[in-house]
């Protein structure tokens, strides 16, 4: 990754903090993005001065277009982005309000189109790069009560594999990964237990981060629209029972 210059959104914890750490170690130099700021901050300033930390509302145009012109006038170009913020709710169908359905929907789908909106230019600019989408397992199957999480996931999906078509002549790589239970602070109270693993742990955001590094080297220079599941054998195990 030396010389490589990448934006994370939803970074300032969780599998968006660790890809930073992993990818400034390779030698990358990346602006991380999120809406908590004091946490953003201090994740910036634990990695060194090849990271900084922008605030970043992915809903925002115009804060996605600060976060590449600080990505391009901190560190001269951009050509890399990991659409990595999200939420989640869990309600009935009967009682899920539609301003939080909008809400998810607008950060965790419509945040990585603008953040692959606010980006593209740039990255044709510098010869191409990589951009990788965290969608979820869940943009694999339904999930009861989840509901404008799992149709943000599939909306995700497919963004990915339209973007890769569209991307493709400017060398720009588009692909999805799909995490299954990993412990960030999004599923904190989740119990270990709660979904079948056959590996028989829940993973961690290191897990995902290895996996970010190779997709957004060269190591996989004739990947995109691809889609790759890290979930410790979770999905296959549900697609058995089906």
């Amino acid at each position: 990754m030396a010389g490589r210059v990448g934006i994370i959104s939803g970074a300032a914890r969780g599998m968006g903090a660790e890809t930073a750490r992993v990818l400034v170690r390779e030698g990358a130099s990346i602006v991380i993005g999120d809406v908590l700021e004091d946490e953003g901050r201090a994740v910036a300033k634990e990695i060194g001065d090849e990271a900084t930390f922008v605030p970043l509302d992915v809903t925002q145009p115009d804060q996605w277009a600060r976060a590449v012109d600080a990505a391009v006038s901190t560190y001269g170009h951009l050509d890399t982005l990991v659409n990595n913020a999200g939420v989640t709710l869990r309600k009935r169908v009967q009682r899920f309000p539609i301003e939080d359905f909008n809400r998810i929907i607008g950060i965790n789908l419509t945040g990585a189109f603008l953040g692959m909106r606010a980006s593209v230019e740039q990255m044709i600019a510098a010869g191409g790069g990589a951009i990788v989408n965290v969608s979820s397992i869940q943009g694999m199957h339904g999930t009861p009560y989840n509901h404008a999480y799992v149709a943000s996931k599939f909306g995700l999906r497919g963004l990915t594999k339209s973007a890769a078509l569209e991307l493709a002549p400017h060398h720009i790589r588009v692909n999805s990964i799909h995490p299954g239970l990993i412990r960030t602070p999004m599923v904190e109270q989740m119990p270990d237990g709660v979904i079948p693993i056959p590996l028989g742990r829940p993973g961690q955001p290191a897990d995902i981060a290895n996996l970010m590094l190779f997709l957004l080297s060269d190591e996989t220079s004739y990947a995109t629209g691809a889609e790759y599941v890290l979930d410790g054998g979770s999905l296959q195990n549900m697609m058995r029972d089906q």
